[in-house]
């Protein structure tokens, strides 16, 4: 499989496949969500569980009886029940895919992290990866973690690794280009985050993430700019080439993410990781794009 390099191609490599992943959908009655059903409906990758509150229901049974064939509507009493419902769907078998919808993150999350009842399969560590089309880059460009884990540990810098090698790899990105981010390249005892930089790195060499290339710290611009590479001297095969970048807090992950999506004109998508199915929590401002090549992606890496 070719690298999928923009989303354009992330929907194509879906439509040639197929097939259609079954996704829930818990409270979809905003017009962002009913844009992204609709408009997966319309380039056939997906069919729907939709988990309504009665009183949105309504807004469910117009959708499903526009695609009979392809959706399903359950009904809940509030939105914490439709979130149970939704959850329980996956765990049964029923679906491949969770997505938010007008559902408040927490409410939802809630229902995944429950301990007897939820996603969340006990000893894993859960991440958000998010992925950007940034019009001055010539690839997608995958980084973790801007929404989930705010101090990461050594443990937690690996799952996130190994998670998002994952993705990076169902995307046809054979060897990934791996930059642990830093604000300059020098590894310091004073920032603990480089100095499990060091150990993963060694971890890496040892081979025990696979073919890909991992190197840092390193800033953004090393990362992926190779002219600032070859200014600061520094000879690696992820300076200026990143695919992945993993960054040392939730502050400059988030950061990262709100400034290219506004500044950059970026599209984004993401989703949340070490769950058994992905779960697709999109931000109430993200746009109806953004949240369609959320899902694109959670069906394409689930």
């Amino acid at each position: 499989m070719d690298p999928v390099q923009d989303f354009a191609r992330l929907i194509s490599c879906l439509r040639s496949r197929k097939e259609r992943k079954r996704v829930v959908v818990v409270c979809p009655n905003d017009p962002h969500t009913e844009y992204v059903i609709t408009r997966s409906l319309h380039e056939g990758f997906a069919d729907f569980l939709l988990v309504a509150d009665t009183p949105h229901l309504m807004h469910s049974e117009y959708i499903r009886m526009q695609y009979p064939d392809h959706v399903k509507v359950y009904e809940a009493s509030s939105p914490d029940k439709a979130a149970q419902e939704g959850v329980a769907l996956v765990r049964e078998g029923h679906a491949d895919v969770l997505m938010k919808g007008i559902i408040n993150t927490d409410n939802l999350l809630r229902a995944v992290l429950n301990k007897e009842h939820g996603l969340l399969p006990k000893g894993n560590v859960l991440s958000h990866i998010t992925v950007a089309q940034i019009p001055t880059y010539n690839k997608l460009l995958f980084f973790s973690d801007a929404a989930v884990i705010p101090r990461p540990t050594f443990e937690h810098f690996e799952a996130m690794l190994k998670y998002d090698l994952a993705v990076c790899r169902r995307l046809g990105i054979a060897e990934p280009r791996v930059a642990l981010i830093h604000c300059t390249e020098k590894v310091n005892e004073k920032f603990p985050h480089t100095l499990d930089y060091v150990k993963l790195k060694e971890r890496a060499e040892a081979g025990e993430y696979g073919a890909m290339f991992l190197d840092g710290p390193m800033d953004v611009k090393t990362a992926c700019d190779t002219h600032s590479g070859e200014v600061k001297g520094i000879s690696s095969p992820v300076a200026g080439h990143a695919d992945l970048l993993i960054f040392p807090n939730i502050e400059s992950g988030n950061t990262f993410y709100k400034t290219v999506s506004l500044f950059g004109d970026a599209n984004m998508a993401g989703m949340l990781q070490g769950t058994s199915a992905p779960v697709v929590v999109p931000s109430r401002a993200d746009s109806g794009n953004s949240k369609y090549y959320s899902l694109a992606l959670a069906c394409v890496a689930g």
